[in-house]
């Protein structure tokens, strides 16, 4: 099942969600080893070109899943959830997509307000230009921060929604994680009926 059902994911929404929590996390640790680590300068430059590549690859699926969740349908909430849990899933969803791709927008605004100039290559492909931004170390600084506090916020909403998925799964037993894992359809009718008795 490719599309989203009224009880289940489907493969194209749990493929995004899966895909760009991966990039996520791997360009936190990236971002944490080439920034804070006493590393040699030429592994320091290639982990900026990587950072950078898997950020723009990250950046263009979050607009591909943006677009996604604003024209695909969304499966009916859990019955076992209240209805302050479920406005704090849907106000916890809206805020990934939205940091998904605001953090790598940050990030190519520090590149492009770099007074450093260095071009930045598309996993050496291809070259991204800069954004129209004006270059200097206040532009610089201002970008720098706003991409490692939007970075920061986007751990801790990831860490709250992966610890409430693992309580919904181990504690509540409901399909919660488990309509992310594999796409079927009707999947979560188990918690209607279960409802129902």
């Amino acid at each position: 099942m490719l599309r989203n059902s009224d009880h289940g994911f489907g493969a194209i929404t749990i493929a995004l969600h899966w895909t760009i929590a991966a990039l996520i996390l791997g360009l936190m640790l990236i971002g944490f080893v080439m920034r804070r680590m006493e590393i040699d300068p030429v592994l320091q430059f290639s982990l900026y070109q990587w950072h950078k590549s898997f950020g723009f690859t990250a950046l263009g699926l979050a607009f591909l899943r943006t677009g996604w969740w604003l024209v695909e349908r969304s499966p009916q909430s859990l019955p076992s959830l209240s209805a302050v849990e479920d406005d704090a899933a849907r106000f916890t969803h809206l805020m990934l997509i939205a940091l998904s791709t605001l953090v790598p927008l940050a990030g190519w605004a520090v590149a492009s307000a770099s007074t450093l100039d260095i071009p930045s290559f598309y996993f050496n492909l291809v070259v991204i230009p800069h954004l129209p931004l004006p270059k200097s170390e206040v532009s610089e600084a201002f970008w720098a921060f706003a991409h490692a506090m939007l970075a920061y916020v986007m751990l801790a909403i990831v860490a709250i929604h992966t610890a409430a998925a693992l309580y919904h799964h181990i504690v509540r037993r409901d399909s919660a994680l488990r309509r992310m894992l594999r796409s079927k359809a009707g999947a979560g009718g188990a918690d209607i009926v279960a409802k129902g008795k």
